[in-house]
Order: C-alpha cells, then sequence, then structure tokens
C-alpha cells in the first residue's frame, strides 16, 4: 500500500504557507482574499498531488497552484461584472464621453513598452485567446499570463494618471 501524497504536502505546509500567501497578497492586494484563495490553493493542491502522474510536491508547485487559483478569481469577478453591466443596460449619457474614453486609451496604449502593447492589442483588440497570443509572442502560457497581467496593470496605472491630469 502506498501512502498518501498528500502526506508531503502536510510536510511542506509550515514553509510553503507563507510564500503562498505572500505571493497571493502581493498580486491581489487584498487581505480576506489572499487568505482565501491561500485556502483554495492548498485545498486544490490536496486534490491535484492524489491523481495519478502528479508532479512532487514543492514550494514553487504549490505558488504555480495559487497563480491558476488567482486567475481563476479573476475570471470569475470579470464574468460576474460583465453579467451585471448586462443587467444594468445603462445608456450612456453622452456619445462624446465613449468617444474620449476610446482616444484616452488609444493614447495610454501607445505609450506602453512594445511588449505591453503587442500582448494587449492580441488579447483584447483582436481577441485572441492566450495560447495563441503565446504563440504569436514566441513565449509559454504562463509567461504570457504574467506579460498580461503586468502590462494590464501598466495601462490600469497609466489610464488613471491620464485621466487625473485631463480632469
Amino acid at each position: 500500500m502506498q501512502p498518501d501524497p498528500a502526506f508531503a504536502l502536510l510536510g511542506l505546509y509550515e514553509k510553503a504557507l507563507p510564500e503562498v500567501y505572500g505571493y497571493l497578497l502581493a498580486r491581489c492586494g487584498d487581505r480576506v482574499l489572499a487568505e482565501e484563495l491561500t485556502s483554495e490553493t492548498f485545498l486544490g493542491a490536496v486534490a491535484a498531488c492524489r491523481k495519478e502522474h502528479a508532479p512532487p510536491v514543492s514550494t514553487p508547485w504549490l505558488i504555480g497552484v495559487a497563480r491558476h487559483k488567482l486567475a481563476d478569481h479573476w475570471r470569475r469577478t470579470e464574468r460576474e461584472q460583465r453579467g451585471l453591466r448586462l443587467v444594468h443596460d445603462d445608456p450612456v449619457e453622452d456619445p462624446w464621453d465613449e468617444q474620449l474614453d476610446a482616444l484616452r486609451a488609444r493614447q495610454v496604449l501607445e505609450s506602453l513598452t512594445v511588449a505591453h502593447r503587442a500582448v494587449l492589442t492580441l488579447r483584447y483588440v483582436d481577441g485572441l485567446p492566450v495560447r495563441d497570443v503565446a504563440a504569436h509572442l514566441g513565449r509559454t502560457i504562463h509567461a504570457t499570463e504574467a506579460l498580461l497581467t503586468r502590462a494590464k496593470t501598466a495601462f490600469r496605472r497609466s489610464y488613471q494618471g491620464k485621466e487625473d491630469r485631463d480632469a
């Protein structure tokens, strides 16, 4: 009889917990959310490490699980917000506001680095899935997801800064 692989995870728990939590907190900035995602990470890791051909349990592997849990959270949040926007269906008060927002977005996009501009354009303007964006850029899917996260953060900061300067 083989031992339960989850016991290896239990042995790593105390060492890995602060690293996984710190990883998530640094990326989401919300303590409660980071705690929830940390919990989901370890629960997901238990299930994953019990599967046939599971990778060896390690802190970097747990960080990868945490990365996926965070991405899942962002996707859920985006779907919920999209649904709320569709339900709300608030008409635009001034059509010029929409055009000004689009113009500001184009200006911000042009101010970003080439890599950030490329990943955002391929993903959101062209509508390609991340795996296709990765193929176009010659990167792995995980590297592309990380680049996309950094690009969105840079875009958001620049967009909000421009909005503050224009106000």
